[in-house]
């Protein structure tokens, strides 16, 4: 019997729980353990999963680089969540429709590598409510923002995870993986 397709979330985070914004205060961390990390990710991936705020925000960015890692995230498909876009320009992009639990379940059960959901803190929420993501990598930034959009906001309620891997970079960043139970 053949292995299930993962959807592995990626996400950074700073050490009281923000994923908000990341772009505002996440490039002072970034070095050449970290630009690996995120490649391999995507290099065991076969389908890039996005919302629409980070699918537009990465559609303005990606394809205007160059080098392996744009290289990789450009030519990956793309399936972008949505209730508003009604299509999606970025090459390899489909805009889902219907059910997404539905529609990521029969994913998951195709053949291929894995499915990365980078981003995209709703869907990302959305999913592990609804028991589909199989791993949680955050990349941990040494900050303390104080304010903004946590990963599990006040309330959420208890959500068990299995550490899977770590690794400390130069930075301080700490690279955690995560099954959720």
């Amino acid at each position: 019997m053949r292995a299930k397709r993962k959807i592995v979330s990626g996400l950074f985070v700073s050490l009281d729980g923000v994923v908000e914004a990341p772009e505002t205060w996440h490039f002072p961390y970034l070095n050449e353990e970290m630009d690996a990390a995120v490649g391999a990710m995507h290099e065991e991936a076969d389908t890039l999963l996005l919302g629409r705020v980070t699918y537009e925000t990465f559609a303005a960015v990606w394809p205007h680089q160059t080098g392996a890692l744009a290289d990789r995230i450009n030519s990956l498909p793309k399936m972008v969540v949505s209730a508003t876009l009604g299509e999606a320009a970025w090459a390899n992009s489909t805009v889902l429709d219907g059910d997404l639990v539905t529609a990521l379940t029969e994913a998951k059960n195709r053949p291929g590598g894995n499915i990365n959901l980078s981003g995209s803190i709703t869907l990302t929420r959305a999913l592990l409510k609804a028991g589909l993501i199989d791993e949680l990598r955050l990349l941990v930034h040494p900050v303390v923002l104080g304010a903004g959009l946590r990963l599990f906001p006040e309330g959420a309620g208890r959500v068990p995870l299995k550490l899977l891997r770590s690794a400390t970079f130069a930075t301080g960043v700490m690279d955690l993986t995560y099954r959720p139970l």
